[in-house]
């Protein structure tokens, strides 16, 4: 299955970009291919109700996925804030497999199932799946077709496109750089791409994530359950309480999930995301901060100074 569209990054081990040499037995790697590993929980929708059913729970348009392509949508509560935020995949056969951050399959599994009434679908958890990320000038090229994955989806980050791979058994070919995963999540970050858990919980508004709504959600589709706020907040020009904001913050101490954001000495927002830059010797981060400050900043962040930017809208 392929896609033509973003894909998340992930978290994990200390990593670095590489320079690899061609392989004998396997294709050659060019500069700056950054690959890791990502968790990933992923649900089968199977049955012949299964795509009418999403259609009226999820914020994208199913019937507007052809088969062997993906598209991102949310699953909302019934008064709009975020249930799940997952990756929707089309199979040939008419099932769906959806994708979604580490320990929330089994919430986005019991959302779905918690509507279903007298239709045919199913939904099963996938076991042992996983995702490969790979990040680079070549990670879309032909190369990685021999990579046997149940889905391919195509990521178009500012500077750093590329391509996730999912399936149960990801056969990497030789010479590929594995461990990648800081430098993934440094990306994540400053393409301000949101994680569930993080930027995503069962408080926020999509509105909040820059570019989620754009991205994620039908105006055209029918009705699915939480869209009157989506739409009502879209109709009044997407101003919300708390937009999700980029920052870099300068110095040596660490940044935490949580701490505070501080402008003028008041609290403004809080640290939602935050990974060590090498290459800028800063540290990015994401946070909830509130309408009234507006981008660039200055603020303080864990007692170190920092700078509240706009985050890179999710595509």
């Amino acid at each position: 299955m392929r896609e033509q569209g973003p894909g998340p990054a992930g978290r994990g081990a200390r990593s670095q970009a590489y320079d690899t040499e061609p392989q004998e037995d396997g294709p050659a790697v060019t500069a700056g291919i950054v690959a890791g590993p990502v968790p990933r929980d992923a649900v089968l929708v199977t049955g012949a109700d299964a795509a009418t059913y999403l259609q009226g729970q999820i914020s994208q348009d199913v019937e507007a996925v052809a088969p062997g392509t993906s598209a991102w949508s949310l699953v909302l509560a019934p008064q709009g804030k975020v249930d799940a935020w997952f990756r929707l995949t089309r199979g040939a056969d008419g099932s769906f497999v959806l994708d979604v951050d580490p320990g929330f399959g089994e919430t986005l599994l019991s959302r779905l199932e918690r509507f279903r009434l007298r239709v045919d679908v199913s939904f099963e958890r996938l076991a042992g799946w996983r995702m490969l990320a790979v990040r680079g000038p070549r990670a879309t090229e032909a190369w990685l077709d021999t990579v046997d994955a149940e889905v391919r989806s195509v990521v178009d980050w500012p500077g750093f496109g590329g391509i996730d791979l999912l399936g149960p058994d990801i056969a990497l070919p030789p010479g590929l750089p594995t461990d990648g995963a800081d430098d993934l999540e440094v990306a994540r970050i400053r393409a301000g791409w949101p994680a569930m858990g993080r930027e995503l919980t069962e408080r926020t508004i999509p509105a909040e994530v820059g570019g989620l709504v754009e991205s994620s959600v039908s105006f055209t589709k029918g009705c699915y359950t939480g869209q009157e706020l989506v739409a009502r907040i879209d109709s009044r020009g997407g101003n919300v309480p708390r937009p999700v904001r980029l920052l870099e913050v300068r110095g040596d101490g660490e940044v935490s999930p949580g701490d505070e954001i501080t402008v003028d000495g008041k609290a403004v927002g809080e640290i939602t995301s935050a990974a060590a830059d090498p290459d800028s010797a800063m540290t990015v981060a994401l946070g909830q901060v509130h309408r009234r400050v507006e981008p660039p900043a200055a603020a303080t962040v864990a007692g170190m100074a920092a700078t509240v930017l706009a985050t890179v809208a999710t595509r």
